[in-house]
């Protein structure tokens, strides 16, 4: 018998991969200092957690790899998993610690993302239909009005947390600039690290070539800083 039976999943890939995934210039930085905040949130919370990247995910779809790291979780004796990912700033070790607690009541816990997906899922192992779960509209807008249609008709009861936004975008990340909540220090310079690479980009991209030679000129570097 397990002494805690919820686990926490990170499903997220390897930096570089997230950064190639994601087209977001040279973010490689930003995100290996993400997925070490992430480790760090989970251990905050003192619950046990897995960390699951592409090197050990199986299956040829989304769903299909996040259902089997989920099913791994409770094969290991688990009855809850709250599963999150790597690219959520903002993600603190209490919207965790809030869907355990929940968990006790609700079938379902979601800490929805602005563009309409989830940071956070919450699941009873009792509720989990891997077919189902894996057949979801992962990756997309709609997914979490699917969830809810789903488990609606199946009068299973869901707990959001406070809507967070994740990095899909260069928009993501000025949207998390604007915020009001604190960043991490080092999270915080990292984006604007990459914003302002990006900006540096679109500058040379749209201007004649003299001006674009006259800014290389006295921007000297190498070229990979700039892309």
């Amino acid at each position: 018998m397990k002494k805690n039976h919820t686990a926490i999943l990170i499903f997220a890939r390897t930096a570089r991969e997230e950064a190639s995934h994601k087209k977001l210039g040279q973010s490689v930085a930003l995100f290996e200092e993400l997925n070490r905040q992430t480790i760090q949130v989970a251990k905050e919370t003192g619950l046990p957690y897995f960390l699951c990247t592409e090197k050990d995910q199986r299956g040829s779809t989304f769903g299909e790899r996040l259902a089997n790291a989920v099913s791994s979780i409770y094969a290991q004796g688990y009855d809850q998993v709250i599963s999150i990912g790597n690219d959520t700033p903002h993600l603190e070790a209490a919207h965790i610690l809030t869907a355990q607690k929940q968990l006790e009541s609700h079938s379902l816990i979601l800490g929805p993302s602005t563009d309409g997906g989830f940071y956070l899922m919450g699941l009873r192992k009792t509720h989990f239909k891997k077919d189902i779960f894996q057949r979801l509209p992962w990756q997309s807008r709609t997914l979490n009005q699917a969830i809810s249609r789903t488990l609606s008709r199946k009068r299973t009861t869901i707990y959001r947390l406070e809507t967070l936004t994740d990095i899909d975008s260069l928009r993501d990340l000025k949207t998390i600039l604007r915020k009001q909540k604190r960043l991490p220090y080092r999270i915080h310079l990292l984006i604007k690290d990459v914003l302002g690479k990006k900006s540096i980009l679109f500058y040379y991209t749209i201007q004649p070539n003299f001006e674009s030679h006259r800014a290389i000129y006295f921007n000297k570097g190498s070229p990979r800083m700039i892309c």
